[in-house]
C-alpha cells in the first residue's frame, strides 16, 4: 500500500514493474526498483540498520529522518505516554555532550532516577510533595554539572534547519534538514546520540510534556479522534491507550522503564535512516557505516504480540463533550497500512470526496446540505480505518448528519456513481506526485511510513498502476464487503464540560542552572571540525535575470519564471484591494463556489476542473485578493478558458446564496468556541483596537439583506480593476502571453484600484491587560509593543540576529529559560516583528500557552528576560554561525523566486535583502545585539491579551502589572 500519500488518501504515480534489482557495483550492496519516480537505494547494514537514499540535487541541503519503528503502542500499560517523553529527552544529549563532566553528574542522575520510583509509588500527597522536594533539590545540582540544548547548540553549529521529532502510535522520528557540506558532522551527532543517550533535565521536560498534555484537553478534535480509536479498537494498544498517555501516568513517571525501553527498542535492526536531497550515494553510505555500523543490535527485539479484534457487527456509540462546536465521527477498521486493501480504500475515498467532484463534495456541500463533510483513509501499521465526519447546519442534528453520510456511502454501494471519476482520480493523484516529489521532506517521508508499516519497496512504486485498474465493479463490490450499515464506530461530539478533565497544581520547580557560556569538549571538537569543512558559497536572487517581466497586449504587467522541472503550473491574478476596500469580497468568493454559467451547473463545472486536475479559487485578504489558477500545464488552456467564463458569466442563485449566508452565520456562532479562533480575535483585537480587519465582515443583517446579484456583479467587475499576472509553468513566455491575450478577458482601460478603510496597527504607550474569557485548563497569552517605527532595512541585520539569539529556536534565550530552565511552559517565543509594507509598523510580540496557574510566574520571568537579556557570547556565536550557514545554502527558486520579488516592492526595496544580511552579519558582534536591544526593546510597554478563565487567575495579582480591561467574546469577535 502507497503510504507517502496516506494522510489524505493519495497514492504516487508508478510505472515500475513489481521487484526489487539488488546492486553491488560499491562496497555496499543495495536495493533498486526500475521506473522508481525517487530512483531509491535501499542499504542495509551489517547490524541491521536501513538506510534509504533518494538524490535530489534542487538546493545543497538533505532531508534526514531517523526513524525508530517504536511508538505509543509500545508504552508499558503503566507508564503510558513513555514513547512520547522519551522523544523529548533524546534532546538532552549523551555522556560526552550536554554535560560537563558526566563522572560527577551521574551519582546525581541515578538519585534522581531512584527517588522518582519511590515518587510514584507513593500515593500520600503530603510525602509526594517532601519526595518532589527531594527531586528538584538533587535535579538544581545536576543542572550544575548539565549544558541544556547542547544537541540544538551543535545542530546550529552545522547550520541545520527544522530541529524536531514526533510520536505516533507507530513510529517515533527525529528529523534534521541539514547543509550538504556538514554530513560527516552530523552523521557523528546523531550516532553518539542514538547510541549514548543520557536522561537529563527529567523533571522540568516533563512539566513541558505536561503541558502538551494540557493543550491536548482543549482540543476536541484530539479527543474524538482518542475516542474513535478506542471504539474500533478495544484490545489493540491503538485504542486502549494515548500517545500522549493519561494525566496520572505522566505525573508518575519512572525513568527506570524509560532506560529498559530505550535498551530495548532503540537499536540498529528496529530503526531507519531515511535521506533525500543533495549528496553523493556512495560518500553517504560509507559515512553513516562509519558512525552507526558499531551500534549493537538486539537479537531479542521483542514481537508485539497483540490481540487481534472481533469483527464489529452493531454499530459502537460514543459521545465526547468539549468546548468546541458539535459534530459527528464514523469510522469503519481495515487491515494495515501495508495491505492491498488499502489502495481500493484510497481509490474509494477519493470518489466519496476529493475537494472537488466526490459525491460528498457534490452532493452534500455543492448542495449545501451540511455545514461541512468529508472523509479520508487513516492509515496506520497495524490496523487502519476510513473515516466520515461532518459539522451541522443551524436546526441541524448531529443524527441528520450522519444520515447524508451514509446516503452517500449507500451511494457508492449501488454503483451510483459516474466510472469516469476513476479516470479523474489519476489525473489528480499524478498532480499530487508532482508536488510532493518536489519537497525533500515529502520524498524522505515516504521512505519513512514504508520502513515503518513493513511495505515492500516495490508495491510501494508500483501502487496506482494496480490502483489504475480497478474498475467501477471492483470499487461498488468492495465497498459491499467492508463498508456495511452496522459494522462502524460513531463519536458524537456535543459541547459541554468534559467531566474527564483533572486540575494539577504546577510543581515547585527551582529554576536550573543554564550554563550558556559553558561547551562539551565534544561541541569544541565540532565546531573545530566545522570550521575545515569547505563551505557552501551562497546563491542571491538578481530580479532583472531570475524572473522576466512581461505585459499583454492590454498592458496588464505580468511577473514569470519558467518550470523546468515539470507540468506543474500557478497562475494567479494580483489585484492590490481586498476586503478593506470592499468588505463583501469575501463574501463573493465564498459565493462563486456555489455558482454555474449560462450553460454549466455548479457540478459540471467542478467536475471539469476534476477532469482536468486543475483546481481555482479566489482569496481575499485584508489589502490583496489573490484569483489563483492551478494544475497540470498540459490542461492550462482548457482551464483557463473554463476559469474565465466562469468569472465573466457566473450566475445568480438565490437559493445558495440563502444556504450560504445561514451557514456563514453558523459557522461565526461556532467560531466563538473554539480556543485557537478566540485567542486569533484578542490579537487582532490588540493589536488594532475593537475594529480590525478580523471584525471587517458584513454584519448578519447585511447579509440578510444583500441582493446575491450585487455579489456577482463584484466577481464580474474583478478583472476590470488594476491588477498583475503571476506566473510560473512550464509554458514560454511567449506562449504564456499569446494565451492571456486570447482568454484573460479585460476591458481596454482598467479601473484604478478603490481606496479602502486603513486599519492601523495602536501605538502602546502604557500597559494594558485585556483579558477575554475562555474555559480552559491552560491560558494563552501575548504581548504586543508598538511605537509606530517603520520599515529601516539598515536595522535589519540586527534585528534579525536579535530574534534569532533572543527567541528563535530551540537554542534562544526564551526557550531556554521559559521551558528548559522552569518548566514554565510548552511554546514560548518572542522577537521584534518586521512589516509587511512599507506603511506599517514594526512590533515587538511574545507569545505563551501555559497552565493558569503559572501565568504570573510567566509573565514575570518574560518581562525580566526581555527587559535583562541575558548576555552569552557561547549562544550569540551559535546564532550567527548557525544564521550564516543557512543564508549560504538557503535557494530561493519557482514561484518563491516571483513572491521574493513582491515582498521585496512591499518594503520600497529592489534588491534581494538577503544580500545585506549575509553581508553584515558575518561583521557583528555580541554587542551589536545588546545596542539592538537597549535601543530598540529595553523599557517597552506592553498590552497584553490573555485568553483565559477569569475564576481561575489570580485577578489582584494579575491588577498590579497593569489596568485589566475585562472583554467579553463579542468585544473580540464583533458579533
Amino acid at each position: 500500500m502507497n503510504t507517502l500519500l496516506k494522510k489524505i488518501g493519495l497514492p504516487l504515480l508508478c510505472l515500475a514493474a513489481l521487484g526489487l534489482s539488488s546492486c553491488t557495483q560499491s562496497k555496499y550492496s543495495y536495493e533498486t526498483v526500475p521506473n522508481d519516480p525517487l530512483q531509491a537505494r535501499i542499504y542495509t547494514l551489517d547490524n541491521g540498520l536501513k538506510v534509504y537514499m533518494t538524490v535530489n540535487k534542487d538546493e545543497p541541503r538533505i532531508q534526514t529522518y531517523i526513524a525508530v519503528r517504536v511508538g505509543g503502542k509500545n508504552d508499558p500499560a503503566e507508564t503510558t505516554g513513555l514513547a512520547h517523553y522519551f522523544e523529548h529527552l533524546m534532546f538532552k544529549g549523551t555522556n560526552h555532550f550536554g554535560t560537563m563532566n558526566y563522572e560527577i553528574e551521574k551519582p546525581l542522575l541515578d538519585q534522581i532516577e531512584q527517588t522518582f520510583e519511590i515518587y510514584r509509588k507513593t500515593t500520600d500527597e503530603a510525602e509526594r510533595k517532601a519526595i518532589y522536594h527531594t527531586i528538584d533539590s538533587l535535579s538544581y545540582e545536576a543542572s550544575k554539572y548539565a549544558i541544556p540544548n547542547e544537541y540544538d547548540k551543535l545542530m546550529a553549529a552545522i547550520g541545520a534547519n527544522g530541529t524536531n521529532a514526533y510520536t505516533s502510535f507507530d513510529v517515533t522520528c527525529y528529523t534534521e534538514d541539514i547543509p550538504s557540506n556538514e554530513v560527516e558532522n552530523w552523521a557523528k551527532i546523531q550516532a553518539d546520540r542514538f547510541k549514548n543517550c543520557v536522561i537529563r533535565g527529567f523533571h522540568t521536560e516533563l512539566e513541558t510534556v505536561y503541558e502538551e498534555k494540557n493543550m491536548s484537553l482543549t482540543r476536541d478534535a484530539r479527543k474524538v479522534y482518542e475516542q474513535t480509536l478506542a471504539a474500533l479498537f478495544p484490545h489493540h494498544p491503538y485504542g486502549t491507550q494515548t500517545v500522549l498517555g493519561t494525566q496520572e501516568d505522566l505525573k508518575n513517571p519512572s525513568i527506570t522503564n524509560i532506560k529498559n525501553y530505550y535498551k530495548t527498542w532503540y537499536v540498529p535492526n528496529n530503526m531507519a535512516i531515511c535521506l533525500s536531497g543533495d549528496f553523493d550515494p556512495d560518500q553517504m553510505i560509507a559515512t553513516i557505516d562509519k558512525y552507526f555500523g558499531d551500534m549493537q543490535p538486539n537479537p531479542n527485539l521483542p514481537k508485539l504480540n497483540l490481540p487481534k479484534e472481533s469483527d464489529i457487527t452493531a454499530p459502537v456509540v460514543r459521545e465526547v463533550l468539549g468546548p468546541e462546536a458539535e459534530n459527528v465521527t464514523l469510522a469503519w477498521r481495515f487491515p494495515g497500512a501495508a495491505s492491498k486493501e488499502l489502495e481500493t480504500l484510497q481509490i474509494l475515498s477519493q470518489i466519496l470526496y476529493n475537494g472537488q467532484a466526490g459525491l460528498i463534495d457534490l452532493d452534500l456541500m455543492q448542495q449545501q446540505k451540511t455545514l461541512s463533510a468529508y472523509c479520508y483513509p487513516m492509515a496506520m501499521s497495524d490496523y487502519s480505518a476510513f473515516m466520515m465526519a461532518g459539522r451541522p447546519k443551524a436546526g441541524q442534528t448531529l443524527d441528520e448528519v450522519k444520515d447524508l453520510l451514509l446516503g452517500e456511502l449507500k451511494k457508492l454501494r449501488d454503483g451510483d456513481f459516474d466510472e469516469s471519476l476513476l479516470e479523474a482520480n489519476i489525473n489528480n493523484f499524478k498532480l499530487y506526485q508532482l508536488h510532493q516529489l518536489e519537497s525533500n521532506g515529502a520524498r524522505a517521508d515516504w521512505f519513512v511510513q514504508s520502513f515503518i508499516n513493513g511495505s515492500n519497496w516495490a508495491d510501494e512504486v508500483t501502487a496506482l498502476d494496480r490502483m489504475a485498474k480497478l474498475t467501477k465493479q471492483d470499487i461498488v463490490d468492495f465497498a459491499n464487503k467492508y463498508l456495511k450499515d452496522d459494522n462502524y464506530a460513531i463519536i458524537y461530539k456535543r459541547q459541554g464540560k468534559d467531566p474527564n478533565e483533572m486540575k494539577i497544581a504546577k510543581p515547585e520547580i527551582t529554576p536550573i542552572v543554564m550554563n550558556r557560556d559553558t561547551a562539551s569538549a565534544f561541541l569544541k571538537e565540532l565546531q573545530a571540525e566545522a570550521k575545515n569543512v569547505t563551505p557552501i558559497e551562497p546563491v542571491f536572487l538578481d530580479y532583472s535575470k531570475d524572473l522576466t517581466q512581461l505585459t499583454t497586449g492590454k498592458g496588464v504587467p505580468v511577473l514569470y519564471k519558467e518550470n523546468t522541472s515539470n507540468d506543474l503550473f500557478q497562475l494567479i491574478y494580483l489585484f492590490d484591494m481586498g476586503n478593506n476596500q470592499d468588505k463583501a469580497l469575501g463574501t463573493a468568493a465564498q459565493y462563486l463556489e456555489y455558482l454555474g454559467t449560462s450553460d454549466m451547473t455548479p457540478e459540471q463545472v467542478k467536475s471539469e476542473f476534476y477532469r482536468m486536475a486543475c483546481s481555482f479559487y479566489v482569496s481575499p485578504g485584508s489589502r490583496r485578493t489573490y484569483v489563483t489558477l492551478s494544475g497540470l500545464n498540459e490542461n492550462l488552456p482548457a482551464a483557463m478558458a473554463l476559469f474565465e467564463k466562469l468569472l465573466a458569466d457566473a450566475q445568480v442563485n438565490a437559493e445558495a446564496y440563502t444556504n450560504l449566508t445561514n451557514d456563514l452565520l453558523k459557522a461565526r456562532k461556532d467560531a466563538k468556541l473554539s480556543q485557537g479562533t478566540n485567542f486569533g480575535r484578542l490579537i487582532s483585537y490588540v493589536n488594532y483596537g475593537p475594529k480590525n480587519p478580523a471584525t471587517n465582515l458584513l454584519s448578519e443583517a447585511e447579509l440578510k439583506s444583500m441582493n446575491p446579484q450585487e455579489l456577482v456583479d463584484r466577481i464580474h467587475s474583478l478583472n476590470s480593476y488594476k491588477h498583475r499576472i503571476l506566473y510560473y509553468g512550464p509554458s514560454s513566455d511567449k506562449e504564456l502571453v499569446a494565451l492571456l491575450d486570447k482568454e484573460h478577458r479585460t476591458p481596454d482601460t482598467l479601473k484604478d484600484v478603490p481606496a479602502g478603510e486603513d486599519f492601523k496597527q495602536q501605538a502602546t504607550p502604557e500597559t494594558k491587560i485585556y483579558l477575554a474569557p475562555y474555559e480552559a485548563k491552560n491560558i494563552y497569552m501575548s504581548q504586543i509593543s508598538n511605537r509606530g517605527e517603520k520599515f529601516d532595512a539598515a536595522i535589519e541585520p540586527a534585528r534579525q540576529l536579535y530574534n534569532e539569539y533572543f527567541g528563535g529556536g530551540m537554542n534562544s534565550i526564551v526557550f531556554q529559560e521559559m521551558r528548559e530552565s522552569r518548566g514554565l511552559a510548552y511554546s514560548a517565543w518572542a522577537g521584534l516583528n518586521e512589516p509587511g509594507y512599507a506603511d506599517e509598523d514594526y512590533y515587538f510580540i511574545s507569545q505563551i500557552s501555559s497552565q493558569n496557574d503559572k501565568m504570573l510566574d510567566a509573565i514575570n520571568t518574560f518581562n525580566d528576560i526581555i527587559n535583562n537579556m541575558p548576555q552569552s557570547e557561547t549562544a550569540f556565536k551559535l546564532a550567527k554561525e548557525g544564521m550564516i550557514a543557512r543564508l549560504r545554502t538557503d535557494r530561493i527558486t519557482k514561484m518563491s523566486v516571483i513572491w521574493s520579488y513582491i515582498n521585496a516592492q512591499d518594503l520600497g526595496q529592489t534588491v534581494d535583502s538577503r544580500i545585506k544580511l549575509f553581508n553584515d552579519v558575518q561583521g557583528m558582534t555580541l554587542q551589536d545585539v545588546i545596542d539592538f536591544q537597549q535601543k530598540w526593546i529595553k523599557g517597552r510597554t506592553y498590552s497584553y491579551g490573555i485568553l483565559g478563565d477569569k475564576k481561575e487567575l489570580d485577578m489582584e495579582a494579575l491588577k498590579k502589572i497593569g489596568p485589566v480591561i475585562e472583554l467579553t467574546t463579542e468585544d473580540i469577535f464583533g458579533y
